[in-house]
């Protein structure tokens, strides 16, 4: 089965599974992640996110396959348009 195969098969919850273990090194359960079954995770969570996800993140693959990669007055802009972010002046 090749990747896409997989990533067209993979479940949300499967993916974050594979995405925690890569951002943490650790399974879900809390067992290490081996350095070659992070990086196959992390080629299943970028191929996951080009397929499935649109994606917003500062780092992530977009539908092109290609490697997004937001500059900080890019993301500022696009928070302060959502307007998602709590801002305290006073406190």
């Amino acid at each position: 089965m090749d990747l896409i195969q997989v990533v067209d098969n993979l479940t949300e919850e499967m993916y974050l599974r594979f995405k925690s273990a890569v951002e943490t090194g650790k399974w879900p359960e809390g067992a290490p992640v081996e350095q070659s079954q992070r990086e196959s995770a992390m080629q299943i969570v970028m191929a996951y996110q080009a397929r499935r996800l649109d994606m917003d993140e500062i780092f992530s693959v977009g539908s092109n396959g290609e490697i997004v990669d937001k500059t900080k007055s890019q993301l500022r802009r696009e928070f302060k348009e959502k307007d998602s972010i709590a801002r305290f002046k006073d406190l």
